[in-house]
């Protein structure tokens, strides 16, 4: 066994030892971070914007919710918010009210949420048993409905 030999094992050794980082996806974060003032928000903006990856940053200080492009994940993005800008961060938990099937059951819809918005029922099993109606609730409930031309008359 020659230097040559030696020096060719050597450079494969790395790619055996290490397992290959499966690469980022280029995505969109929304997370929900609470912001009192201008002073917060651009604490917020300067701890997003500095980290690797990030393609942009918006920040809706009236909806407490800052979009985070790039080559970022969830996981990371919360991390930076909760130790570079000391806030308190979790995931955008509020979705257009028409992909709910119910979206003003108890659970799903919430005050607090922007216009137009509704829990994200469907991602929460645990959170809003009545958002998700079963086929047969279903099919009950659309047999008394008058949007339904079969549906019982008697009513």
């Amino acid at each position: 066994m020659g230097v040559d030999d030696i020096i060719a094992e050597l450079r494969v050794l790395p790619a055996k030892i290490l397992p290959k980082k499966k690469p980022k996806q280029f995505q969109k974060v929304e997370v929900k971070v609470r912001m009192d003032c201008e002073g917060c928000e651009r604490k917020v903006r300067k701890a997003l914007e500095e980290m690797k990856g990030v393609s942009s940053v918006e920040v809706d200080a009236k909806q407490n919710k800052v979009t985070v492009t790039g080559y970022v994940e969830q996981e990371e993005v919360l991390e930076r918010l909760r130790g570079r800008a000391g806030k308190k961060a979790e995931p955008w938990p509020y979705v257009p009210y028409d992909v709910v099937p119910h979206p003003y059951a108890p659970g799903a819809y919430d005050k607090k949420a922007p216009p137009g918005n509704v829990r994200n029922a469907l991602a929460d099993p645990d959170a809003a048993p009545l958002a998700r109606a079963t086929d047969e609730e279903e099919k009950l409930a659309s047999a008394f409905s008058d949007e339904n031309p079969n549906s019982c008359a008697l009513m």
